[in-house]
């Protein structure tokens, strides 16, 4: 295994004002532990980047299939969209399928994360709902799953329904831990949320690569509806849909709250998550951009929209850039080389 330094600072003129640590965990096929920055280890709650694995039991009962959902749903189901327009309206239609509405969604109302989201619901004069929560795809799958299990939909997102209770034994099987070690929580949405190990979040997306590689269907569905629709896992200039565009769908990423990000390079198979000891999200896109670039996942220079996010310039409120917020890596050894990808 191979240890390196990663923190993202953020300067203005020459020196630096402030600094953001970040824990990694870099894991390949046959959970090995390839690389790690800080500790690989740190306990932390996996927020929005469990997704991918909560909607797997739905996925398992044929519930996508029984209601005529495709990708486009499932993408949405495994998305922090951004509340724009499109995602509203996939969520309005899959709760209709189900012969819900929008005040069966147990989280709350919340403005559009995409600019573009937000300009257009400000200027419409449209009332913010919870449709337009980032996690309402995901919200209306867990209603889903209720209804194919036949439990009580009043609930479902309390740590104690067998909706939740399902989702956290998706999570331990793909982490690779038992059930009682992961820590359950309240979520920023309302539902469960998990916490567990660098190390393991990263190996549980190093398996979904595997999985996928393998042909196993739930995997392939998963990946191919999160690459097949960009738009829709995040949204307009949002961090997770530039990236799987940028890499044409060679490295699909997770966005979590808290400074927590996780990805997979799908043709290796490697699991990625990163934590910023802080939590600053200004500081999680930067340090995964570069940490994907010392895998050899992103070439050395980057495409312009991944550029402006490595080195994000800082402006005073004229609009001078007087610093910038970037990344650094101990360079001193690669962590994993381009020959061993290939040979992963």
């Amino acid at each position: 295994m191979d240890s390196y330094d990663l923190d993202v600072v953020v300067t203005r003129g020459s020196a630096v004002e402030s600094y953001h640590r970040v824990h990694a965990a870099v894991v390949g096929a046959g959970d090995t532990l390839l690389g790690a920055a800080g500790d690989p280890q740190m306990m932390t709650f996996w927020r929005s980047c469990a997704k991918p694995f909560q909607i797997m039991p739905l996925l398992e009962s044929g519930g996508f299939d029984a209601y005529g959902w495709g990708e486009e749903e499932l993408a949405l189901a495994c998305a922090s969209h951004g509340g724009e327009p499109e995602h509203v309206a996939i969520v309005e239609a899959m709760l209709a399928t189900l012969g819900l509405e929008e005040g069966d969604l147990a989280c709350g109302p919340q403005d559009p994360l995409s600019p573009r989201g937000s300009k257009i619901a400000r200027e419409s004069g449209i009332r913010i709902k919870r449709t337009h929560n980032n996690c309402s795809g995901k919200h209306t799958a867990m209603l889903a799953l209720a209804d194919r299990r036949r439990a009580p939909i009043k609930g479902y997102e309390r740590i104690d329904h067998p909706v939740q209770k399902a989702m956290l034994n998706q999570v331990a099987l793909w982490a690779d831990v038992r059930p009682t070690s992961i820590e359950v929580a309240v979520d920023g949405c309302g539902a469960a949320v998990f916490g567990l190990p660098l190390d393991r979040m990263a190996r549980a997306y190093a398996r979904l690569g595997c999985a996928a590689r393998r042909g196993e269907e739930v995997a392939v569905r998963v990946v191919n509806a999160m690459i097949g629709n960009p738009f829709l896992v995040g949204g307009t200039d949002r961090f997770d849909s530039v990236l799987i565009e940028e890499t044409e769908g060679r490295v699909l990423s997770k966005v979590g709250a808290e400074g927590v990000h996780s990805a997979v390079i799908l043709d290796a198979a490697i699991g990625v998550t990163v934590k910023v000891e802080d939590g600053n999200p200004r500081a999680q896109y930067p340090a995964l951009v570069r940490l994907l670039q010392n895998l050899d996942a992103l070439p050395d220079t980057l495409p312009p929209r991944l550029a402006e996010i490595m080195r994000r310039p800082v402006r005073n409120s004229r609009g001078d850039v007087v610093g910038e917020t970037a990344p650094r890596i101990d360079a001193a050894e690669r962590s994993v080389t381009q020959i061993e990808l290939a040979a992963i």
